[in-house]
């Protein structure tokens, strides 16, 4: 309809001012919500071609709009906005094209452009934790949202397997662990590497305070204590490849690895590629050195390496050290290339990184076009606000940060208890009880963290994410539920959902509107990598469903045509629900 409007106003303006424009000086906008009208046309535009003011230009426009368009029924103005109202018949030919097309609001694979996805990126030496719950959720919705808009997506992540931090974990391990291993000791391997990378903190802690005690300068302390010139030998001895230390190591890796594979099943995630930071940490050196020699970046009396990048008002880098050791940046400058190598029909590149990451990304795209590389216009930061608990609200095992094991277990057993409470689960078998707390549990959790707006911070309640009144995942989910519920209810009764030709109400009609903007909000959100667009539709649309549900009669409706219509509309209207939460990485009930 919008185009039809655009065409309509351009010919009524030339019939009616002897006035030429071109489609973009058009625009056709929903209707708000406190005005009566489906779509407006902004008038303002035409004022120079109509020599009139915005009032009779729009009630000339509408005029002639509405003797020449079938459709259009009625106008109204406000000010320098015409607003349309649209006919009951064409809105149920839209839920007829609707409601036969196969995947509706999802584009055919086959854009030409494929996307590479970046999230999670873990260390290897602790567990998950909340941080990476919005990390994991928000990448992996982002790039299922751009799957839908007909792209194809690489999900990856780069693992931080080495570095000073994996060796202290390492080195605890070997000097108190007494050989415990995840099956001695009952914990998921990523806890149990955790629990010595907390056990060198504390050691080191008290090696620091007797060294201090002996009066050496704390800073030196720090940085002398025996358990960490051992770490540093042992870093020496893992970049030396030392055998030992290299199984160690694996051994210790493997061990996190497993554990993070249950955390990520739980999540509902996963991954097409893995990158390594022990396979990478040296790439970018060559990248930099060659830069080096063609000036492009330049060299300090110390041997350290530099780029200028004023030109784009931003502070020097360093990208190598004065004994040639390479920094994050290099490293990152040199895994960019490898994938665009390894993908050489690679059009975009996603970093799903937290917003203290903002400037460290402004540099490394600036540093990738001073290259030459074209293609870092293509790459984007997916820049997230922190989370937080309510202070008090929950601790983790460690009492610093909060365990993601935990916060998913926990969320999940509060939605056993309000389940259990609600009582509407009678006849389901224990093993269907239990998916089903998990699927409500954890599809409060993640539709709760993206239903805000990536770029913002934001506190996390979980006892706000599972309740079953306002903008929570379970209220969706329920709303499926009663939907499942009514076509069940329908199928027994013999009730057909076929039917010819109906006339449509006023709530049915907004519902069908709803209905029809899912595949631009499906768009818009892959447009702007934000899922919580779509998470705010489909609450939307449930709010649509539930007054309509409330308000008009479908199994008691003596109408057969109208009867089928409702039963159409409120499947239509569930699966649209079902494929928006699945975009969201949540899962939908059949009965809840």
């Amino acid at each position: 309809m919008e185009s039809v409007l655009i065409e309509k106003v351009i010919e009524g303006l030339k019939q009616l001012y002897d006035a030429v424009i071109e489609p973009n000086q058009v625009q056709v906008q929903k209707t708000r919500k406190d005005f009566d009208g489906d779509l407006t046309v902004v008038v303002f535009p035409f004022l120079k071609a109509s020599k009139k003011g915005p009032e009779q230009t729009a009630e000339d426009l509408g005029n002639y709009i509405k003797e020449h368009v079938d459709e259009v029924i009625d106008f109204n103005v406000v000010k320098g906005f015409l607003n349309f109202s649209i006919s009951a018949e064409y809105w149920l030919g839209v839920f007829n094209a609707i409601s036969t097309t196969e995947n509706y609001g999802h584009e055919q694979p086959n854009s030409g452009r494929t996307i590479m996805v970046e999230y999670s990126s873990p260390n290897t030496n602790k567990p998950l934790h909340l941080g990476h719950l919005r990390n994991n959720f928000l990448g992996y919705s982002v790039a299922e949202i751009l799957k839908a808009n007909g792209h194809k997506v690489v999900k990856t992540q780069i693992i931080n397997d080495r570095g000073i931090h994996i060796c202290k974990s390492m080195i605890a391990w070997q000097k108190f662990g007494n050989g415990e291993t995840p099956e001695s000791s009952g914990l998921k391997g990523d806890h149990l590497v955790g629990k010595y990378y907390v056990k060198f903190d504390q050691e080191h802690k008290k090696q620091v305070e007797i060294e201090v005690a002996q009066q050496v300068p704390r800073d030196t302390a720090e940085k002398s204590t025996p358990l960490m010139t051992q770490t540093i030998e042992m870093l020496q001895k893992w970049e030396a490849g030392d055998e030992e230390v290299r199984a160690l190591w694996e051994k210790m890796n493997a061990w996190v690895y497993d554990g993070f594979a249950i955390t990520y099943k739980t999540m509902g995630v996963d991954f097409d590629e893995l990158y390594y930071e022990s396979n990478t940490y040296l790439l970018g050196k060559d990248v930099v050195e060659e830069g080096l020699s063609k000036r492009q970046f330049y060299q300090k009396e110390d041997g350290s390496v530099w780029c200028d990048l004023d030109e784009v008002k931003l502070d020097p880098k360093l990208l190598l050290r004065s004994d040639g050791t390479s920094v994050y940046m290099t490293q990152d400058i040199g895994t960019a290339i490898e994938r665009y190598k390894n993908h050489t029909d690679l059009s975009g590149l996603i970093y799903t990184v937290g917003n203290e990451q903002n400037h460290h990304f402004k540099v490394l795209f600036s540093i990738l076009k001073k290259l030459g590389y074209s293609w870092a216009d293509g790459c984007h930061h997916l820049s997230y606000g922190m989370i937080e608990l309510p202070e008090g609200k929950m601790k983790s095992r460690e009492g610093t940060v909060v365990d993601a094991d935990d916060l998913m277990d926990m969320i999940v057993n509060d939605a056993k208890e309000m389940t259990q409470e609600r009582g509407h689960i009678e006849g389901m078998s224990d093993d269907e009880k239990e998916a089903l707390y998990s699927l409500i549990g954890l599809g409060g959790l993640k539709y709760f963290l993206l239903k805000v707006d990536p770029k913002k911070g934001m506190v996390f309640n979980p006892a706000e994410s599972i309740d079953l009144n306002g903008n929570t995942g379970p209220f969706i989910q329920y709303a499926h539920a009663r939907i499942q519920s009514l076509l069940a209810k329908a199928e027994k009764l013999g009730h057909a959902k076929s039917y010819d030709n109906v006339e449509i109400n006023a709530k049915e009609q907004e519902l069908i509107k709803t209905l029809n903007d899912y595949p631009a909000v499906v768009k818009e959100a892959g447009e702007l990598y934000s899922p919580a667009i779509l998470a705010n539709y489909t609450y939307d649309l449930v709010k649509g469903f539930n007054n309509f549900f409330q308000t008009v009669n479908i199994l008691r409706e003596e109408d057969q045509q109208k009867l089928a219509f409702r039963l159409c509309l409120s499947e239509t209207t569930g699966k649209v629900i079902k494929s928006s939460m699945l975009l969201l990485g949540v899962a939908v009930p059949d009965k809840m």
